[in-house]
């Protein structure tokens, strides 16, 4: 049988192609569990109100005033301090404690208090009222002169000589210890006494008891570190150590 050719062309174009078969606008593909989805993020009109400051509330302003008040006398207990350095400060915390409270008692509304409880100068009082050093002598039992002295200060021998000879002649006088004295015009002497020397050191106002005891404490080290030439009396300092040079180097 012969097909004639104008026959293959129409059953050609009878048969739909794929191309025809597709459709012209491909339906979405539906969502699944597995699809990200994109959650827009929504901002508050307004930020969180900041927590206030302890220092805004006056009642805890108060409280750590007082506590500061606590931990000075506690200061002065364990020997930190010495009594103008405790009455200076002590006092520098009660004038800021009444100034606060009197100022909320007359307006709470205004932060004037603010002012009045502001930090500051307890640095200065706790520098200004320490006690210094103006010299220290150390001396072996029954000599009259010095073995080694040190300081910004020359001491008044006529002083220190009439302390020794009342140390000397004291039929009371311990084999060791340490003892201050009042010597007028604010100056203040530490004295360490040991079995075989003692050591003299003159503060500028009244030493705290850490103070008292550092100078006790070079003393005995002075003692136990030259034990063999001061049991020989000997004179010659390269036979020496001195503990005591520590109390210079502290200040420098």
């Amino acid at each position: 049988m012969v097909v004639d050719d104008k026959d293959k062309k129409s059953n050609q174009s009878e048969t739909p192609s794929p191309d025809q078969l597709r459709s012209p606008v491909r339906p979405p593909r539906p969502r699944t569990t597995e699809d990200s989805v994109e959650i827009p993020q929504v901002k508050p009109d307004t930020a969180p109100a900041a927590a206030s400051s302890p220092a805004d509330n006056p009642q805890a302003v108060l409280e750590g005033i007082r506590q500061k008040m606590e931990r000075i006398a506690t200061e002065f207990s364990n020997g930190k301090l010495n009594r103008a350095q405790f009455n200076a400060i002590y006092a520098r915390y009660s004038e800021q404690r009444t100034i606060v409270e009197r100022l909320l008692e007359r307006n709470p509304q205004n932060e004037a208090w603010k002012q009045a409880a502001a930090p500051g100068h307890t640095s200065f009082l706790r520098d200004h009222f320490e006690a210094r050093l103006l010299f220290y002598l150390v001396f072996q039992h029954n000599m009259p002169t010095p073995l080694v002295m040190g300081g910004k200060q020359q001491p008044d021998m006529t002083k220190i000589s009439h302390v020794l000879r009342q140390l000397w002649e004291s039929k009371k006088r311990p084999p060791v210890g340490v003892a201050r004295k009042n010597m007028g015009g604010e100056q203040w002497l530490v004295l360490a006494l040991g079995e075989h020397a003692l050591t003299l050191v003159m503060y500028m106002l009244e030493p705290s008891l850490m103070q008292i005891h550092l100078v006790r404490d070079l003393h005995a080290d002075f003692e136990r570190a030259n034990l063999t030439a001061l049991t020989r009396g000997t004179r010659s300092l390269d036979r020496f150590v001195f503990p005591q040079r520590a109390l210079t180097e502290k200040q420098l």
